[in-house]
């Protein structure tokens, strides 16, 4: 659960010591790779997601993206090959950031960095984004499946949505130490024993390129209205439903500050089937899995927050390889904003609230 970097954002931080500490390593990295933009001015974006920063070439279009961890758990070489990957294979769709180089883990970047085109616009408005959101994410998932083979690094798993069941089982052992409330719990425990009943029974959707990590604030919106999805550390090869409900569940529409927005079951309706209008071929089969993929994404992110909530009160893991969710890489007003987001979703009442909602999503998208 990542944020964007909206270029026309008040350029605010609370940190400076940590920002001239990244911009000095930034800097470091650079010179030594000889890098044609080595000597550009260098400008911290406002820390907006717990698994970047990022850093403005000044006058060269590009960004850096500096890893804090991997949430994908990979070490420091793996973790940057990975998400080389996933702009690359994204580049075909024509709606995210053009990759342009990296800077190898080193010395300056444990983690190393990519250097991406900057998009220049604004953040996403919902509801009335919603459609250049959905062309967006369509343009991602009807790009052409390569094979097993091909595949590689992305997450080509055998079964996706067993892949995912675990993964958010996983995540789900963590609810007794983030100590919810029971009602959440047994809301929880009865989901993912639907998700294993579906896992052992139904028939598979196609699967195609996701971004796996579609909330609203990670899109920038140009003046042209294209949104273009400029978070892409995550992609696999899985099931279009998962980014269908990434992109407008309440737990993403409501986190990021500058895309809040909590939308109604019709503006959740006219989203799906504006996506099957600009998917094509890729809708008919996806139909049928809109709901339980919401609900499995869903369980994603609530077990997600149980998992954040155990793990953020953790030192920093030293070294530049793997997970780490330790509030002490990120700063201080935004580990406040997710710690405010994770309890307000965790609540009961929101529990109540998704669940209310997958019910009348149903209904609403019924033939």
């Amino acid at each position: 659960m990542k944020r964007s970097h909206p270029t026309n954002k008040a350029r605010l931080n609370p940190q400076p010591d940590r920002a001239v500490a990244l911009c000095r390593a930034l800097r470091g990295a650079l010179v030594e790779a000889r890098h044609p933009a080595a000597r550009q001015p260098l400008e911290p974006l406002p820390d907006k997601g717990l698994a970047h920063d990022h850093v403005r070439l000044v006058g060269s279009g590009l960004l850096a993206r500096i890893p804090k961890q991997s949430q994908m758990g990979l070490d420091a070489v793996h973790n940057l090959d990975y998400q080389r990957a996933c702009f690359a294979r994204a580049a075909a769709g024509g709606h995210t950031p053009a990759l342009h180089g990296w800077l190898a883990p080193g010395a300056h970047l444990p983690r190393g960095a990519l250097l991406v085109e900057e998009v220049l616009g604004r953040p996403a408005r919902l509801p009335q984004d919603l459609p250049a959101i959905a062309r967006s994410l369509a343009s991602l998932h009807a790009l052409p499946l390569p094979s097993a083979a091909a595949s590689a690094p992305l997450l080509h798993a055998p079964d996706p949505l067993q892949s995912l069941c675990d993964e958010i089982e996983a995540q789900a052992r963590h609810l007794p130490a983030a100590r919810v409330a029971p009602v959440v719990a047994q809301a929880v425990a009865q989901q993912l024993q639907q998700l294993k009943t579906l896992c052992n029974t139904a028939p598979r959707p196609p699967r195609h390129l996701i971004a796996f990590d579609a909330h609203p604030g990670n899109f920038i919106v140009r003046a042209d209205g294209c949104a273009v999805l400029v978070d892409l550390e995550k992609c696999r090869y899985s099931y279009p439903g998962l980014d269908l409900a990434h992109a407008t569940l309440y737990t993403s529409t409501t986190w990021d500050v500058h895309t809040h927005a909590a939308l109604s079951v019709g503006e959740l309706a006219d989203f799906y089937r504006d996506w099957a209008a600009a998917a094509g071929t890729a809708t008919e089969a996806a139909a049928a899995w809109h709901v339980p993929l919401r609900s499995a994404m869903a369980l994603w992110s609530l077990t997600w927050c149980a998992k954040w909530r155990v793990l953020e009160g953790a030192a920093a893991q030293p070294g530049g390889d793997g997970e780490d969710w330790s509030a002490q890489r990120s700063q201080a007003e935004l580990v406040r904003h997710v710690r405010g987001r994770v309890d307000h979703y965790l609540d009961s009442g929101v529990v109540e609230r998704l669940l209310h909602e997958l019910q009348a999503l149903r209904e609403a998208l019924r033939p």
